[in-house]
């Protein structure tokens, strides 16, 4: 019987198609191998294409939503349970400046 060796597969990285959005919101960016993740300069967005198709296409070619890159950095996104929106956020900022 004739035996193969095989390249021992990652384990769970960003860019596994498998993983649930939790799974990948929980990633940890501090252990995640930067040549895993796809770079977001690379991600084409086809703006002909209604919002959900384009969503959707945004995340089959990122794999994961919540952890990129963009060049050599990695980028974790996140968001707060909250109805604010960035704009508000902003605005409340600068106004408290």
């Amino acid at each position: 019987m004739a035996t193969t060796e095989s390249t021992p597969t990652p384990v769970a990285t960003p860019s596994t198609t498998h993983m649930t959005f939790q799974e990948m919101r929980d990633i940890d960016i501090r252990s995640v191998d930067l040549d895993l993740l796809v770079d977001i300069k690379d991600v084409q967005i086809n703006t002909s294409l209604p919002r959900e198709e384009r969503i959707l296409n945004f995340i089959e070619q990122i794999k994961n939503p919540y952890c990129f890159k963009v060049g050599k950095v990695a980028v974790k996104v996140s968001f707060s349970d909250t109805d604010a929106t960035i704009e508000d956020c902003l605005e409340h900022y600068l106004l408290s400046l």
